[in-house]
């Protein structure tokens, strides 16, 4: 088992509160729908990481928010400590890019029916009430 590495992922809603999602294109969690993100690199700051990830793997740009939650990973290859940040305010061209297979905004009722990674929809819904009150 390797040493934990730290992670970061972009909780992103739009302005009609659907939430950004990318379906997953490599292990782990190969095929599921989870929030865009990756590992963070040497010398990089958590929210130039979710940023980064971000565009990378779905082409928009956001504004990085607070720390919304902080999770962990581990199986029997992996050990992540992820910090998943809230983002709003998405500009760009919406494409899956480098890790995603797929990406798309849905909305939070459609999550329950997706294939998504484990403990994503208690997330989700926790970030959208921070973010809309509702």
């Amino acid at each position: 088992m390797k040493r934990p590495e730290v992670a970061v992922g972009a909780i992103l809603f739009d302005d009609s509160g659907r939430v950004l999602l990318i379906q997953r294109g490599h292990e782990p969690s190969k095929g599921r729908w989870s929030v865009p993100g990756g590992r963070v690199e040497g010398g990089e700051t958590l929210k130039a990481a979710c940023a980064r990830e971000l565009l990378a793997e779905t082409g928009l740009s956001a504004r990085i928010g607070d720390l919304a939650e902080v999770a962990e990973y581990i199986d029997a290859e992996h050990h992540y400590v992820i910090l998943d940040y809230l983002a709003t305010h998405p500009s760009g061209q919406l494409a899956a890019g480098e890790d995603a297979a797929d990406a798309r905004f849905v909305a939070l009722a459609e999550v329950p029916e997706m294939q998504i990674t484990a403990g994503l929809l208690p997330v989700l819904t926790r970030a959208y009430l921070r973010v809309f009150g509702e």
